[in-house]
């Protein structure tokens, strides 16, 4: 059975730092695009950052460019995404998806948030000022 499973959520101030863990169960991510996504109360779903698994690229919503890095650790079947300098703006579930990695330029293209072939449960991120 394919699972992801998200961790490292918290409640931060403004500024601080999160690391997000995404570990995969039963799939090779090396052959899946991987994406991080975030949605807040009363918001729609919205996409993060995205990472290909075959061939390393990597691609940020603007909403966070500078600030999140997404990376992976291919022994640990894991894919993170690290936060800094985290704004009230940032708070919301934060939630990893995978699809085919011949997907990624579609999916990336278009900021998609549906598609996806499988969800991990989400992780709640709480940024105060």
């Amino acid at each position: 059975q394919i699972q992801l499973v998200e961790s490292g959520g918290g409640a931060v101030q403004a500024g601080g730092s999160l690391r997000l863990s995404c570990r995969a169960s039963n799939i090779n991510l090396n052959y899946w695009t991987i994406g991080w996504f975030r949605q807040a109360p009363g918001k729609r779903r919205e996409g993060v950052s995205w990472l290909n698994g075959q061939d390393g690229r990597v691609t940020y919503a603007d909403s966070i460019k500078g600030r999140f890095i997404i990376s992976r650790d291919n022994a640990a079947n894991t894919v993170y995404l690290q936060m800094n300098d985290l704004k009230p703006e940032d708070t919301g579930v934060y939630s990893c998806a995978v699809v085919f990695w011949t997907r990624y330029d579609d999916q990336v293209a278009n900021m998609a948030t549906e598609g996806y072939d499988y969800w991990g449960q989400g992780t709640q991120v709480t940024v105060s000022a």
